[in-house]
């Protein structure tokens, strides 16, 4: 073959399914062509430039060399393409992998402690396992050598940390650093050689006060002085959680309308809750107009700090109430709309702020029922009032 001199674009055969092949911008290279199912295809062997036709020659009988074997010689090239990342990185460890993807995705986690918790319970469970291999290394067993010691006694914390781990590996696989599949994942796997949840963890509820009792309670949380009995008062009047509450600003009241709207942010479903406010949840507020200092309702004793996450717990002790929660409150108002009153399910539940998990209702479920949630605010409210009045 005259492939020096040869300029005419197109394809010139040697033999055995080898071509030089000539664009009409006068560039020259190398290809094999093949049938495979039955489909025509080309695989090109490199630039004549760089390529001369003793070495085509031997790349080409590679080539048939492997399909005499039944395997595709471009799925054998890609295939070793593609291993090549993961054999570079053979000296990325899992840890060094955690730590990329904390850091990647801290600015999306709304709670500043959850770095946190990722760190530790990788550091504590999955580092002294995981030691200092590659983590292309990261498998099945090593995965259940984290968890079985853990997955009974710990259940919560075991089942948090095998998501971590899955997550650390599902990153590390895109970034080129691993190849197969999760070892870490549930579904389909881990699933057929751990217990399942309900089985080894029992429901621990948040120790709840019976709504027979709550105006009672009110009536002594009244004669409790300082800014956690009213923050307290106030979020059990509008059922909300302890964040909500502590972190409430003036600007998210209008008091004229009854309304407290909770952003995104400090709201676990991350969308946006509109609270509708009692008489008494307004005067609550009101009343905290006289001690106001800053941007928050509730403050704390530093200034521009709202109220500790813990000074209402603190206030139950003080009152001799270890028996029961501040988030216990949320279960008291539930048990008490669901058995003393007729509002449907679906208001109660967005009375709590709940998503709704058929997705197929929460499609068709645009709105927040504010009308019939204020309804039963109000007859929340008097229900401990009046209650109260009669002790």
């Amino acid at each position: 073959m005259k492939i020096t001199k040869t300029t005419t674009p197109g394809l010139y055969g040697d033999g055995g399914g080898l071509y030089l092949q000539i664009t009409a911008a006068g560039v020259k290279s190398w290809l094999f062509r093949y049938m495979r199912a039955g489909k025509a295809r080309g695989m090109g062997l490199g630039p004549l430039h760089t390529i001369g036709l003793a070495e085509a020659r031997a790349r080409a009988l590679d080539c048939r060399r492997l399909l005499l074997d039944g395997i595709d010689p471009i799925d054998s090239r890609n295939a070793e393409r593609a291993s090549q990342p993961v054999a570079q990185a053979d000296e990325v460890t899992f840890k060094q992998c955690a730590e990329k993807y904390i850091e990647a995705h801290r600015a999306g986690w709304k709670n500043a402690k959850h770095a946190d918790q990722w760190t530790n319970t990788l550091t504590t469970y999955a580092d002294p396992v995981f030691n200092s291999q590659p983590v292309s290394a990261i498998d099945t067993t090593l995965v259940m050598k984290v968890l079985e010691p853990i997955w009974a006694t710990k259940t919560e914390t075991a089942s948090r940390l095998r998501g971590r781990i899955e997550s650390v590996l599902d990153w590390a696989t895109v970034r080129g650093y691993r190849t197969g599949e999760n070892p870490a994942r549930l579904k389909g796997h881990l699933d057929t050689l751990l217990p399942k949840r309900s089985r080894v963890q029992k429901v621990v509820h948040h120790p709840a006060l019976p709504y027979a009792h709550v105006a009672a309670f009110v009536k002594t949380l009244h004669s409790q002085e300082g800014v956690a009995a009213c923050a307290l008062e106030f979020l059990i009047l509008t059922a909300t959680r302890t964040n909500e509450v502590i972190g409430a600003t003036w600007a998210e009241f209008d008091l004229d309308e009854g309304v407290w709207t909770i952003p995104v942010e400090r709201m676990k479903m991350r969308k946006e809750h509109r609270v509708p406010l009692s008489a008494r949840a307004i005067a609550i507020v009101k009343a905290q107009e006289d001690v106001k200092r800053g941007d928050y309702v509730f403050p704390g004793a530093r200034d521009k700090k709202p109220l500790s996450n813990m000074a209402m717990l603190q206030l139950l002790e003080r009152m001799k109430r270890a028996d029961i929660t501040v988030h216990g409150f949320r279960s008291t108002f539930r048990d008490w709309a669901g058995e003393t009153t007729h509002y449907p399910r679906e208001v109660c539940e967005a009375a709590l702020a709940h998503g709704i998990k058929d997705k197929a209702e929460a499609a068709y479920a645009r709105g927040d029922l504010f009308a019939k949630r204020a309804a039963l605010m109000e007859d929340w409210a008097a229900f401990a009032e009046a209650t109260c009045a009669k002790s």
